[in-house]
């Protein structure tokens, strides 16, 4: 038995708690509150709470799915860390924002879909999810935070919106199996370390927006045979291409 106050779970062994069910009424899931409930399997969220807290789901590692309802707006940081069970997550129109390491180590996360209403997601929010394939960035993002999708080693294939400005330090890092990716028009820096280790990219165009790209960039792309670099760039940094061994002209 448990019960949930100011929603946050008071129980006496949480990690015997297998399934839960939230009453009707309540309005946010607080931080913490299921944390370290490993053997909890499913959840049903009412259509009442609004957001769901920092480290709420922290460590959940037997959850499988969740109906985050359409009533909620923000997604906090480690909302679902290490939920390494979790396999396919639908977020919610209305949700404007997901947290930092929100499903860091959610490695069997398959499919995500990100609303249109999401304007930011943190750093680490997706890493190491790796089983994660294919992502499409919404609109109103402005920029991808630094490791955002750090070694998501399954992920292909990534739209990124004209809205984007910036890809931050480390933003694919190791995404190994990356073929294909365009960088939008919109986009001014490429941040140190951002396509590290990227060894499936092939070929990449840099837009004429872009005036500075960070250091080990591209290092260790082994796999990119060719990059049109723009005369807009004013700063290369140390070693952005140092072993893409198999680069042919830039």
């Amino acid at each position: 038995m448990f019960t949930i106050e100011n929603g946050v779970l008071l129980s006496v062994n949480r990690k015997s708690i297998k399934k839960a069910v939230i009453p009707e009424g309540v309005t946010s899931i607080g931080k913490y509150a299921f944390k370290g409930c490993k053997r909890l399997t499913s959840i049903t969220i009412p259509d009442s709470v609004t957001s769901i807290g920092d480290n709420a789901f922290y460590n959940c590692e037997s959850l499988t799915s969740i109906t985050i309802p359409d009533g909620v707006t923000c997604i906090g940081d480690n909302a679902f860390y290490n939920c390494e069970s979790l396999n396919n997550v639908i977020i919610p129109d209305g949700v404007t924002s997901i947290g930092n390491s929100a499903f860091v180590w959610c490695t069997n996360l398959t499919n995500v879909k990100i609303p249109d209403s999401v304007t930011s997601i943190g750093q680490y929010a997706f890493a190491w999810c790796t089983n994660l394939t294919n992502v499409k960035i919404p609109d109103g993002v402005t920029s991808i935070e630094d490791s955002t999708f750090y070694k998501c080693t399954n992920l292909t294939n990534i739209t990124i919106p004209d809205s984007v400005t910036s890809i931050g330090e480390g933003a694919f890092y190791r995404c190994i199996n990356l073929v294909n990716i365009t960088i939008p028009d919109s986009v001014t820096s490429i941040g140190k370390g951002a396509f590290f280790g990227c060894v499936g990219l092939t070929s990449i165009t840099i837009p004429d927006s872009v005036t500075s790209i960070g250091d080990l960039a591209f290092y260790k792309c082994t796999g990119l045979t060719n990059i049109t670099i723009p005369d807009s760039i004013t700063s290369i940094g140390d070693n952005a291409f140092d072993g893409c061994i198999n680069l042919e002209k830039s």
